[in-house]
């Protein structure tokens, strides 16, 4: 992991980050209380100026870009892995996940309780509504 030292992380904050993962924060980063990096894989990087609320949660299997500037909502979640249903015959529990880099540009703002799924890409200073759902249907056919 490595952060600018001009980052601010609430102290209920947490940041988790596996062997064959990693986590960059850019400067002037805050993450604010209780929001969550899950680094189960690839690289989480949080370009500068970047803002994360409260009850955020960031879950990477194959990387989540997050630009300049970028503002994440309170309780909005970045989920970098989902479910494959491809075989109608086959429970989802049984069926692979799909991991896939989550990139949100600079300047973006996502809306409360959004959440943004593997794949998606959200271009610079794009908006995404409270309580939308963002994810990359192209994968899933």
């Amino acid at each position: 992991m490595s952060t600018a030292p001009d980052v601010w992380v609430h102290p209920t904050a947490r940041i988790e980050v596996a062997r064959d993962a990693r986590v960059v924060l850019g400067h002037g980063v805050v993450l604010g209380p209780d929001s969550r990096i899950s680094a189960h894989g690839g690289t989480v990087k949080i370009g500068a100026g970047a803002r994360l609320g409260e009850r955020v949660v960031v879950v990477s299997h194959a990387g989540v870009e997050i630009g300049e500037g970028a503002l994440i909502g309170d309780w909005a979640a970045v989920e970098g892995a989902a479910p494959t249903f491809a075989d109608a015959e086959r429970p989802i529990a049984e069926q692979p996940e799909l991991h896939a880099l989550v990139t949100i540009g600079a300047g973006a703002m996502i809306g409360v309780h959004a959440v943004i799924g593997a794949g998606a890409t959200i271009p610079a200073g794009a908006t995404v509504a409270p309580y939308a759902v963002v994810r990359d249907v192209t994968s899933r056919s």
